[in-house]
């Protein structure tokens, strides 16, 4: 498919999504704007990861740790030192991108399951400062009644701000996934060796896709204190990357809008499956399992499917396989 065609598809998907988002506050009542703005946060955390796993080939166990940091971040600035909202909400996401070089700097060193137990143990780490320190980010007991700006004081405010945010730095990543970076970022993917050979530096391409990734992860953080006024230690917890792991396998890493699919689709199934029952995990194991067996390619491989049949493909992807493992 040509670069042209390509874009137009991805433009005409982005424009749709964006369109029934917009509309939601316009038809629907509190909880759909709440629900929406939180599926709207968590798209963006798993298009920021999925630049990673999808086009990099990374695994990364502890990509919650840019989240939480933009998160505590926004909250101190915004709260404790009273400063004003945008140099609070730049500073936050600077901040987490400036921890994913930190971080990333060590991580890149190692392959395959190391690199991927490396951010886990650093993940971990940024939680027990969160945790321990009780004086700076309420410990425990979280971080509570942020200071959120007037103007996003009404949902439908936040709401509409949360879509735009979303909106730019969601066109943003396309473009660096489908830009020279991103072809060389997965030629490192498919063959690190070759790679290399050809006089690529795998590592610095790996640390620069480590900081993109964390910075816009940082900004999904961002939204989320906003969201609700609030940040908690859960935040830095590991199972919130296996949360967003979760959401781009069950849509499709080989994909670039699969991720946000499957966010959308875990967090809908988690709100509507847990009116019914308490046993949500079971019920979660039970898709994956369906999703793996029967969708390689995620949920997205269905409108692949059926876009193939019509002659036509979803212009949004890498046509490397799915699940390809860390070099």
């Amino acid at each position: 498919m040509s670069p042209a065609i390509e874009a137009r598809n991805a433009a005409l998907v982005a424009i749709g999504a964006a369109a029934i988002f917009a509309a939601i506050p316009m038809f629907f009542g509190d909880f759909a704007v709440y629900l929406g703005a939180e599926i709207l946060i968590y798209i963006l955390f798993a298009l920021a990861f999925n630049l990673m796993l999808g086009q990099g080939g990374l695994v990364s166990f502890g990509h919650a740790a840019y989240f939480a940091i933009s998160g505590y971040a926004l909250a101190i600035l915004l709260t404790t030192y009273s400063w004003p909202f945008w140099p609070a909400f730049i500073a936050a996401i600077v901040l987490a991108g400036i921890a994913a070089l930190v971080i990333g700097y060590f991580c890149i060193r190692l392959t395959a399951i190391y690199f991927a137990m490396l951010t886990l143990a650093f993940s971990q780490l940024v939680w027990a400062i969160a945790f321990k320190w009780d004086d700076v980010t309420g410990g425990d007991e979280g971080f509570i009644g942020v200071a959120v700006p007037v103007w996003l004081v009404e949902p439908s405010s936040f709401y509409y701000f949360a879509l735009g945010t979303v909106l730019v730095a969601g066109t943003l990543l396309w473009v660096i996934t489908h830009s020279a970076f991103g072809r060389v970022l997965r030629a490192t993917k498919e063959n690190p060796q070759r790679a290399e050979f050809l006089g690529l530096n795998v590592r610095r391409v790996r640390l620069v896709t480590f900081v993109i990734s964390g910075t816009f992860t940082g900004i999904a953080g961002a939204l989320f204190t906003l969201f609700n006024r609030s940040v908690f230690v859960e935040s830095a917890w590991w199972t919130k990357s296996a949360e967003v792991l979760i959401m781009s396998i069950l849509g499709g890493v080989g994909s670039f809008f699969g991720p946000a699919l499957g966010a959308a689709v875990l967090i809908l199934l988690d709100r509507a499956i847990t009116e019914f029952t308490q046993y949500w995990p079971t019920v979660l194991g039970i898709i994956l399992i369906l999703v793996l067996f029967f969708l390689p390619d995620g949920l997205i491989g269905l409108f692949r499917r059926k876009r193939a049949e019509d002659g036509d493909e979803l212009g949004d992807a890498d046509p490397a396989p799915s699940r390809t493992p860390a070099e």
